[in-house]
């Protein structure tokens, strides 16, 4: 190297008054040291400065020599391709020399600085770096050692892909052995880097691993029983990865890995026991989980049981000894952003409630998201829920025994711990759950006015577990009672408590709907009542309870009184929030049900909603075209606010059909909804395209003028990859046609090919296969010379999609196409003409037209073929169809 840089005296003091000032609490001086630090940036040696204070100059202080290297790092991430020759090499070579500073702070500063360079594409420009820093962990010195191996560990979670591929040459086949060697090492710190290293390659399942599986589980075993906490956290780890990628491997040994795994779930340090009760998520999740557990569970339910009382630190966490807060402003932190559920359109199906619950997740026991996320208690909540829905009833024989016990328990943590357990069992062991519900269903109801707000809350939630079966008892029994508690706990002086109440109420309105209609103006009081009384973040959830409750009893609400009570204080906010507010989403979601529950009810407040929903839609284009032709000027927009604004239109095309007409009239929505429906946004496409379909049926003469533009949008749409956006775009496709009529004929061509291709993809969801199929026939229908030509390649799948769902307009369109494609292409359904009878049968009462064009068909086959081939061809049938089809067509 050329004659060794040297900083210059004055600038290197400058440089650590700026380091010791940036240390300094006040946001002034903070935002002038982040000035100048990006002024000296336009110096090429500033960071030689940086480095030299990291590594060369031991007089300073740790944390302000610390400080520089992260500034350094800070430096690399934004312009490293900008540094030159000279000072890279010397910020290299400086970082290599100092991996082993006797400080653990300085020597890990140097890690994350080397880990930094590495992944901005440099270990292919460092050809040094592995083999040097494999090397030192040879090294006598134990710092030089532990140095190396973190930095290691870094690259090992910043970089795996790279170092598993050919661009390096393979360097893991020679570093995953050096790895293993270092599991018997003495330092505990060595040992955890060194299986910390390892663990970063299983689930990519990398080769070099696999070729070594037998030592590294080998070694895994011997380090089990470690007296280093990060040590056995670390083999946790490994086994619960194991039985994700390496079951073979890791089943002739289970029975022993199952006692060892009991052992550290109940571990004295937190960290090791939250991975070990990983292990049992895991294990539930595959096949062998039944015959792996069934000895066990006499040992693991307790262990689970235990896991899921609250800690002493997560009592103080959660400050479980105030009881009234409600008056306390929450803190803006604490509120997490709320994902907007864009609409998407499904069909009804026979015997089930309002929505086909195809994407609800539920929430494994959402009353304490305010501590670190995830712990114990989720952890072990979450794998006896898991464990529940493997075993079934059998898990009771364990549970029942430990439950009574803790149901009436007179310490309220363990009580608290029986009701969780409760809850978390509901899922899978309800039926065996059943003869025990009408003693401890009034018990919880009595809970629900526990002394303990933690108690409180957490009766809310599983009490919604059990929602189901007591909307399936007489009203008075069960249902009344509950319903009167949980609405004092939406009132509750607690704010934990409000908020699992009124989520408790949400999942009771989806389970009771029209049950609720004869005490819908008691709820409404207390909802109302609770507007005035609520902190930001459960104001928040109240706007859910109220639009759950409109998609609950839907037209029922449509009472004036309802109306005045419910929607003053609805619009009050409306008209506090400004556009930019993200509040505006959960109110405009609820506002969405509210208005497609009222339908001609809504129509005093529809037009300033309306107004500013296509305000919100165009407001975030504009910032959009702004952003894309300038985005270093103009920051990007939230599109949700749009989304939700479409989706708002939607509900009230949908609520108020044909008297939305004047407002589109006056408005430039249709344009907008072009610029929305080519968006890159999946969900931005997903809601225009409802609302396309929903002004198709409030008001086509709107729409009409623009089909030319938006059929072959449409066609491009139907995607399956993207389920959702795929599913609105048929479903509108479908209520265009009906409304088209002849007229349809030119775009056929543009959308048939890929419905038929849709209909016919094995493991599509079933409520697009539903929609593709009603849109085919409803195409069909209006143009039966240009689609049934197809008949044959879609008839069987579309029988079978459609003979679940409820009859009705939808249903009936559909039907009718296929039976005028069958009397255009007879030959279309020859092959396949007992799903079409069997689709027939599936009517509980067609319209009279309808069902003359069904005997027709039938008659008509029967006919052709001759009375013996009917009668060989029906004996196939099941007895229901074939009794169906005799009472109702005759044949």
């Amino acid at each position: 190297m050329e004659c060794e840089w040297k900083p210059d005296e004055q600038g290197l003091q400058q440089i650590l008054q700026l380091l010791k000032e940036s240390q300094s609490p006040d946001t002034s001086t903070q935002r002038s040291v982040q000035q100048r630090l990006e002024q000296l940036n336009q110096y090429p040696d500033f960071n030689n400065y940086l480095i030299f204070v990291l590594t060369k100059l031991k007089s300073e202080d740790e944390p302000t020599r610390s400080l520089s290297g992260l500034i350094l790092k800070n430096n690399v991430k934004a312009h490293y391709q900008n540094f030159p020759n000279g000072v890279s090499d010397f910020i290299k070579s400086e970082c290599l020399q100092n991996i082993g500073d006797s400080s653990p702070l300085i020597r890990a500063t140097v890690g994350i600085l080397i880990t930094t360079i590495a992944s901005k594409g440099e270990l292919q420009n460092w050809p040094g770096l592995l083999p040097k820093l494999c090397q030192l962990l040879d090294s006598e010195d134990y710092n030089t050692c532990e140095g190396a191996f973190g930095a290691l560990q870094k690259i090992c979670e910043d970089s795996a892909e790279v170092l598993d591929s050919d661009v390096l040459d393979r360097p893991l086949n020679i570093m995953i052995p050096k790895f293993l060697q270092f599991f018997k090492h003495s330092s505990p710190k060595i040992r955890s880097h060194a299986i910390a290293c390892v663990n970063q390659f299983i689930i990519s399942r990398t080769q070099a691993l696999m070729l070594h599986i037998d030592p590294f589980i080998e070694n895994l075993f011997a380090l089990a029983t470690d007296e280093e906490p990060e040590v056995r956290k670390n083999v946790c780890r490994a086994l619960v990865m194991l039985l994700e990628v390496r079951l073979d491997r890791l089943l002739p040994h289970m029975h022993n890995i199952v006692e060892y795994m009991l052992l550290r779930t109940q571990d004295q340090d937190e960290n090791v026991s939250l991975e070990a009760c990983e292990f049992w998520l895991t294990l539930a999740e595959q096949p062998v989980c039944k015959e792996v557990l069934c000895g066990h569970l006499s040992q693991l339910i307790p262990v689970l049981v235990n896991g899921m009382k609250y800690s002493e630190i997560d009592i103080i966490l959660l400050k479980g000894d105030t009881e009234e807060d409600e008056a306390i402003p929450d803190n803006e932190q604490d509120i997490r952003p709320r994902f907007h559920r864009s609409r998407t359109v499904a069909q009804q199906h026979e015997g089930d409630g309002i929505e086909d619950g195809e994407d609800d997740g539920e929430d494994e026991d959402d009353d304490d998201d305010t501590i670190s996320d995830w712990n114990l208690r989720k952890c072990s909540a979450a794998a006896l829920d898991v464990l529940a829905n493997v075993f079934r009833d059998d898990l009771l024989l364990h549970i029942l025994p430990l439950l009574k016990e803790l149901l009436f328990h007179p310490e309220w943590v363990v009580k608290e711990s029986g009701i969780l357990v409760l809850g978390a069992i509901a899922e899978g062991c309800m039926q065996g759950m059943i003869p025990y519900l009408p003693e401890l269903i009034p018990h919880l109801v009595q809970c629900l006015s526990d002394k303990k707000a933690l108690v409180r809350s957490i009766t809310c939630w599983t009490l919604s577990r059990y929602a189901h079966w007591v909307v399936g008892q007489p009203p008075d029994t069960y249902l009344k009672p509950l319903m009167t508690e949980l609405l004092k706990r939406i009132l509750d002086s607690n704010k934990r408590v409000q908020e699992a109440a009124c989520s408790a109420f949400a999942t009771l309105e989806e389970e009771a709907c029209t049950e609720l209609v004869p005490y819908l103006a008691f709820i409404l009081d207390t909802l109302v009542f609770a507007f005035n009384k609520y902190q930001h973040k459960n104001l928040l959830i109240l706007y859910d309870a109220i639009g759950t409750l409109a998609d609950s009893v839907g037209h029922h609400l449509n009472k004036p009184e309802y109306i005045q009570m419910l929607m003053p204080p609805l619009i009050q906010k409306w008209n506090q929030l400004k556009d930019e507010d993200k509040d505006l989403f959960p109110l405009l979601e609820c506002l969405s049900s509210v208005a497609t529950a009222l339908q001609s009810g809504f129509l005093p407040y529809c037009e300033p909603v309306y107004q500013r929903c296509v305000n919100l839609v165009q407001k975030t284009l504009a910032q959009d075209m702004l952003y894309q032709s300038q985005p270093d000027q103009y920051e990007a927009p939230d599109k949700d606010f749009m989304i939700v604004a479409l989706d708002l239109l939607s509900g009230l095309a949908e609520g108020l059909g044909g008297t939305i007409e004047e407002l589109v009239a006056r408005s430039n929505i249709l344009t907008l909804m072009y610029q929305c429906m080519q968006d890159k946004m999946p969900e931005v496409r997903q809601s225009s395209f409802a609302l396309l379909g929903d002004l198709t049926k409030a008001c086509f003469q709107h729409v009409k003028p623009c089909i030319a533009d938006f059929m072959p949008i449409l066609g491009t749409n139907l995607n399956p990859e993207l389920i959702s956006v795929c599913n609105n775009a048929t479903w509108a496709i479908g209520e265009i046609s009906i409304q088209m009529g002849s007229e349809m004929q030119p775009y056929i061509a543009m959308v048939l090919h890929q419905l038929v291709e849709i209909i016919n993809r094995p493991n599509t969801p079933k409520t697009l296969l539903e929609n593709t199929a009603i849109t085919i026939g409803r195409l069909g229908y209006v143009c039966p010379q240009e689609v049934a030509p197809m008949l044959q390649q879609f008839i069987r799948p579309w029988c079978t999609s459609l003979r679940n769902i409820r009859d009705n307009e939808e249903k009936d369109s559909a039907f009718r196409g296929i039976c005028t494609m069958i009397s255009v292409n007879p030959g279309g359904v020859v092959q396949d003409f007992i799903f079409f009878c069997d689709a027939v049968a599936s009517w509980v009462n067609p319209n009279d037209d309808l069902r003359d064009m069904f005997c027709k068909i039938l008659h008509g086959f029967k006919n052709q073929v001759g009375e013996d081939n009917w009668r060989r061809f029906s004996d196939q049938f099941p007895m229901p169809l074939k009794e169906r089809l005799a009472t109702f067509y005759g044949v």
